[in-house]
């Protein structure tokens, strides 16, 4: 999986951009929120998706890693695919999107093309409590819960190659910093986490 690409900005386009990195072009499908964020300066980060189908690899890009992190909760809902996700992020900000699901806007959801009735109120059934929980704890959240939650993502991401399935490996790394609070090593938390049967 590509995180990021980090290198020079050799073409932008409401819709792309390409950046070169190392003498490689990368063309990067971008939202319009995305374009917006994109100075006119040389160099260029965006935090990327690589998407994979028989026919096409597509690379997606976002200017900030929350409205990366909104994509990919909207293409994990069925019926919404990346393209789809990308439209989304063009109608509207990550902030607008996110207030809508929170509010159980279906109307404005519903508003943005190629989402009709259905998607959206399964977009809203399937995240809104997703969000509110991301939300509320980011609201409370101090430098050591950051801290905390960057670890617990690792060790998390780390959990899932190992073979654990997220359920179990979320609840265990629970168990595990309850136990040794957020001063705990990236290391440590996940042979603990291995170590709860």
């Amino acid at each position: 999986m590509i995180a990021y690409i980090d290198g020079k900005l050799t073409f932008k386009s409401p819709t792309y951009v390409i950046i070169e990195t190392y003498g490689v072009g990368y063309q990067i499908r971008i939202s319009l929120n995305t374009y917006s964020q994109i100075t006119d300066s040389e160099r260029c980060k965006l935090h990327t998706y690589l998407h994979i189908k028989e026919d096409a690899h597509t690379l997606f890009g976002f200017s900030e890693f929350a409205e990366k992190k909104l994509f990919l909760d909207l293409i994990s809902i069925s019926g919404v695919g990346p393209g789809t996700a990308v439209v989304v992020l063009s109608y509207l900000s990550p902030k607008e999107i996110t207030e809508a699901i929170i509010g159980e806007d279906v109307k404005t959801i519903q508003s943005i093309k190629g989402i009709g009735a259905k998607t959206a109120q399964r977009i809203i059934l399937e995240l809104k409590d997703k969000i509110k929980k991301e939300n509320n704890s980011s609201e409370t959240s101090n430098l050591t819960t950051t801290k905390r939650n960057t670890v617990k993502d690792e060790a998390l991401s780390a959990l899932i190659m190992l073979g654990v399935t997220k359920s179990v490996a979320e609840k265990n790394l629970d168990i595990v910093l309850k136990k040794t609070g957020a001063d705990v090593t990236l290391e440590d938390l996940i042979k603990h986490s291995l170590r709860i049967s």
